[in-house]
């Protein structure tokens, strides 16, 4: 893996939300969530698809507080516009586990 500098790693803005609405998504090629992420008052809410199925129900995922790059361009997933990406680890399965704090910190937090 190449290294990269720290400005390049600023470029990836990387912020606290808690997901606000989640629904199954069907027509998704792969098992899927549909989120809706808040980020707080200066970026709102941002809606992604999380292919988090294996670990999380819609249910589950509710008020979660999860950490999402939200600076990349939104992508589009079958009829659904993805605007962030919820960050994840793969398990020993290669099932996605969300990245999440492990204290409460505000909607729009920023990663250093």
């Amino acid at each position: 893996m190449s290294e990269i500098s720290f400005d390049d790693f600023l470029k990836v803005d990387i912020r606290k939300g808690t997901v606000v609405k989640a629904e199954p998504f069907p027509e998704a090629r792969k098992p899927a969530i549909k989120l809706w992420v808040d980020f707080g008052k200066e970026i709102g809410v941002k809606k992604t698809s999380a292919q988090i199925t294996k670990h999380y129900t819609p249910e589950s995922v509710l008020r979660k507080e999860v950490m999402a790059v939200v600076n990349f361009p939104p992508r589009q997933i079958g009829k659904f516009m993805s605007e962030v990406l919820v960050l994840g680890v793969p398990d020993g399965e290669d099932e996605v586990v969300l990245l999440t704090p492990d204290k409460h910190v505000p909607d729009g937090g920023r990663l250093y």
